[in-house]
């Protein structure tokens, strides 16, 4: 008799410690598994997930593909069946959040799928210790926004996130949202996880800080633990009207992760593919790129 395929379902606060054990136990690379993304992005993404097998499986029906099941070691046969099953149930039978390693380590995996590297989904990892500092050349620019910014708002403060300092970062994301012509989709669903993330904040278990100048949020982060030595950066926004505030907040974030928690490196997640983004991700020297591969099954 044939195993039915589960349900997938919402997800929801209660089901935290589930999906933290299936992180803690298997250690995915990406940031995607974070149950406080997914939690914060299951309506803009449209996500849900289930027990296949034993395996936790998350279905994005934005982009009509589940990310790679995680858990045991899944064989390339097991894959084909999963992505056949899928199907059946009328799902795109594709993934998505494949490592490198995995395909490395299975080569018949060709013969059954296309590979494709998603390079503007690859995560920025920086080393928490070079944000602090900004030594060298190549992040010399950083130093000297840094500087102009203290000495044109020399009583600017830094403030951890609290119920009032929220409600001035959100109404700060939907202004910078407002300056936009003609504002692209994907910072709207920011915006609407934003939301999610700040009504469910304590719960979530986040942090953040909010620099403030005359008692005015002009920058923010958002972040929560990935795993032992790494940070995840889920929101940050800055006032460009203020020269230095991107990197006023870069900097603080940095210095708050490495002396309030001993953090080590910080994943700055995806450009996803926007130049201006991408520039200025790359500019503040990655240590390195964690790079998601898609499977689409030719079956």
């Amino acid at each position: 008799m044939a195993i039915q395929f589960p349900d997938f379902n919402k997800f929801d606060l209660n089901d935290k410690g589930l999906i933290q054990q299936f992180a803690a136990r298997f250690k995915p690379q990406f940031c995607e598994y974070n149950f406080v993304n997914l939690f914060c992005w299951q309506n803009p993404s449209k996500l849900s997930w289930t027990i296949y097998q034993d395996r936790l499986l998350i279905y994005d029906n934005i982009d009509k593909c589940a990310f790679m099941p995680l858990g045991k070691n899944i064989s390339v046969k097991e894959l084909v069946n999963l992505s056949l099953d899928m199907r059946e149930r009328g799902l795109k039978p594709n993934f998505s959040l494949v490592t490198k390693e995995y395909i490395e380590s299975l080569p018949e995996i060709e013969k059954y799928y296309t590979i494709t590297k998603e390079r503007d989904h690859a995560e920025y990892i920086y080393g928490i210790a070079k944000l602090c500092d900004l030594n060298g050349r190549k992040l010399s620019k950083k130093r000297n926004l840094i500087s102009q910014f203290k000495r044109s708002y020399p009583l600017f403060e830094i403030h951890p996130i609290s119920d009032k300092i929220k409600k001035k970062s959100f109404l700060l994301a939907s202004r910078l949202i407002g300056k936009y012509r003609s504002c692209p989709g994907t910072l709207k669903q920011e915006l609407k996880a934003l939301k999610t993330a700040f009504e469910c904040y304590e719960e979530l278990g986040l942090e953040g800080i909010a620099i403030l100048v005359e008692n005015r949020v002009i920058a923010f982060s958002v972040f929560s633990a990935q795993n032992h030595s790494t940070w995840d950066i889920m929101f940050e926004k800055a006032d460009v009207q203020y020269k230095g505030a991107s990197q006023i907040i870069n900097h603080g974030t940095a210095q708050y992760l490495k002396t309030q928690k001993q953090c080590q490196y910080l994943n700055r997640e995806q450009d996803l593919g926007i130049i201006g983004l991408r520039q200025a991700k790359m500019s503040y020297v990655p240590e390195k790129l964690i790079m998601p591969y898609t499977l689409t099954l030719n079956l």
